[in-house]
């Protein structure tokens, strides 16, 4: 029983992941980030464009932000599949998974309120920060693994929809 427990926490893990990759509205290249950091950049030293932000913040923050928050996530769903293979293998307990997960998790939501901090738009910042707080719900779960199958899988469909200039 704990064997398929891990083998789905892995599955998961693997969709969020999968989710994490997708780029909204399939806009640019995996690559388009640092060019649009480069092109706001140049932007900026010249006349305004209609692609500038009306609020103000930089473009480059923002891509910068919404990027490694990408990352993280997709670093830590990795590390997540990667220790729940590793669990099957060492016949951890669940409650030794379940310990590991929860760790993880919490990293990750420190992680993301860090970069949240680093956010020049507030929406981006309440956007990071809500998918901080939201991975806390899954580090404080008595089931973490049973969380990431229903609240997990959502947070990198959300950043991904609404985490851009």
């Amino acid at each position: 029983m704990f064997r398929s427990s891990a083998a789905a926490l892995a599955l998961v893990a693997c969709a969020a992941l999968a989710a994490g990759c997708q780029q909204a509205g399939d806009d640019a290249p995996q690559d388009a980030p640092a060019a649009a950091s480069a092109t706001a950049t140049a932007s900026a030293a010249s006349t305004p464009s209609p692609s500038a932000s009306p609020t103000g913040p930089s473009a480059a923050n923002t891509a910068a932000v919404c990027r490694r928050a990408d990352e993280l996530i997709i670093e830590a769903s990795r590390r997540i599949a990667d220790d729940s293979a590793a669990a099957t293998r060492r016949q951890l307990t669940p409650e030794q998974l379940n310990g590991q997960l929860k760790g993880t998790l919490a990293g990750l939501a420190d992680d993301l309120r860090e970069q949240a901090g680093n956010a020049e738009d507030a929406r981006i910042r309440d956007l990071v920060t809500d998918a901080a707080k939201q991975i806390d719900t899954g580090a404080a779960a008595a089931s973490p693994a049973t969380w990431m199958a229903t609240g997990f899988v959502r947070i990198p469909e959300r950043l991904t929809r609404d985490c851009h200039v």
